[in-house]
């Protein structure tokens, strides 16, 4: 059944959102504004063609990478932008592995002077850093660079933006990047158009994110898109009280990491218990490339020896 929303605006956090305003090739004059506010000026880009976001490796046992949104230049450039809404250990290891796939899909038969196209991943993170907490750069530029720090490589660039950093209000917008930054995170809380905003290419988005423009389809996919969402902040909400909790109860080193563990497996759990069809595609396909390895080990970590085969076997179920 249909739920009405009341908000105006989609949240642009959500998968559907995302990919709604930016990958889409109707509208991806509005992924390369966004874009262009992260590159170097040297670098700015007049247009892209969307590629294939599924990339399953040169081999059947390779694993697969999904990524949110997958394009390239004009110039041949590449660009992942990836959204992530919950704080994943190991997400700059994720890049830094689907960045790879653009890079050796360059590789061209017969005789090859092995040059390669520049190669750009890109993180809307909605979280911080464990490392950068003390930090207040939002935007991190992420360079190959040799031991002087001079740039060694200028093909592989990584940038991760960091949104909860961001608290500039409507009035404080200065550049473009405020605004694009402004409304990733603010939206889907906009009753009307501010004044900061009032240029030709935020009044295109806020048309095409306008919810009373979608179709019955389109809205029934953002509802499930947002109760996903919304799930997964309540669920990481709840974990981050329940371990700083434990940790003020315990007031001990070892209590704050019991506190932090038990919100993982929280998340986890809470994740998998969702009925099969309100778990994304995504979600599940990521899963699914799960070594034996890495699920004895997640398993065993996470859940206990317990769980571990019930884990296995929803996993299978999933193939």
């Amino acid at each position: 059944m249909t739920l009405y929303l009341q908000d105006k605006y989609i949240n642009l956090l959500t998968d559907f959102g995302f990919k709604r305003v930016f990958g889409t090739e109707p509208n991806k004059h509005l992924l390369i504004a966004f874009l262009n506010t992260l590159l170097p000026t040297n670098r700015q880009i007049q247009d892209v063609t969307f590629k294939n976001n599924e990339n399953i490796g040169n081999t059947p046992i390779d694993r697969k990478a999904i990524f949110d949104i997958y394009c390239q230049g004009e110039n041949g450039e590449r660009f992942i932008v990836e959204l992530q809404k919950a704080k994943q250990n190991f997400f700059k290891d994720r890049s830094v592995f689907y960045a790879t796939f653009p890079i050796q899909e360059q590789a061209l038969k017969g005789d090859w002077n092995f040059k390669l196209a520049p190669v750009y991943a890109v993180g809307i993170l909605d979280f911080i850093f464990d490392d950068h907490k003390n930090s207040a750069t939002l935007i991190h530029n992420v360079d190959l660079k040799d031991q002087d720090c001079n740039i060694f490589y200028d093909k592989l660039k990584f940038i991760y933006v960091e949104l909860p950093k961001f608290k500039k209000t409507a009035d404080q917008l200065e550049t473009p990047g405020d605004k694009w930054l402004f409304v990733l995170k603010n939206l889907a809380e906009l009753s009307d158009r501010p004044q900061s905003l009032q240029e030709e290419v935020f009044n295109e988005l806020f048309n095409v994110a306008e919810i009373a423009n979608f179709s019955p389809t389109e809205l029934d996919g953002y509802q499930a898109s947002l109760k996903y969402y919304r799930d997964l902040n309540n669920v990481v909400d709840t974990s981050r009280e329940e371990g700083r909790a434990e940790g003020r109860a315990e007031g001990r080193a070892e209590g704050r990491a019991e506190g932090q563990v038990e919100g993982k497996q929280s998340l986890i759990l809470q994740q998998l218990s969702l009925k099969l069809g309100e778990i994304p595609t995504e979600t599940a396909s990521r899963l699914a490339q799960l070594s034996s390895e890495d699920l004895n080990e997640l398993g065993i970590a996470l859940f206990g020896l317990g769980a571990i085969a019930d884990l296995q076997k929803w996993l299978a179920s999933r193939k």
